[in-house]
This record gives structure tokens, sequence and C-alpha cells, in this order.
């Protein structure tokens, strides 16, 4: 199976398994390029823990709009060189 490439708040996030709980997969990638594991991330966006890994594993569902917001806060922090 292929990699798909998404285009999220101006980041090419790259999910290996689309078909394997997209939203998972691309909360996972977006993490990724910060370099933080599932703690740190969790804790800089002031999000608990738990949520962060049932997102990740699929248990729950993330909702879009958070996704993107995510997004956008790893995309802007990245800009201004933060993280």
């Amino acid at each position: 199976m292929k990699s798909v490439t998404y285009t999220i708040e101006g980041m090419l996030i790259e999910v290996e398994k689309p078909d394997e709980k997209p939203q998972a997969q691309k909360l996972i990638a977006i993490r990724a390029v910060t370099g933080m594991n599932r703690a740190k991330f969790a804790e800089w966006l002031g999000v608990p823990y738990r949520t962060i890994q049932d997102w990740e594993l699929g248990v729950s569902k993330i909702p879009e709009y958070v996704l993107n917001l995510i997004a956008y806060k790893v995309a802007n922090e990245r800009e201004k060189g933060k993280i």
C-alpha cells in the first residue's frame, strides 16, 4: 500500500496507512513534525494525555476542526522557530 500526502494548514503530512484510521494517522504525522513524544505533545497543547492517546489509537475520532487547529498551531510554531 502506498502512502498518501495531505496538506493541512500548509504542512505536507505523509500518512503511511491511509486506510487505517486516517484521522489518527494524520495526528501522528503532525506530532512527528514536532519531534515530541505523546506526553510532551499533550502537555504542549494543553490536552489530556489520554485524549491524545485515544485519538492516535483510533479509540475515539478527533474532530476535523481540532485536527486543523492543532496543525495550524504546529505550523505557526515551526515558522517562528519555536519547535
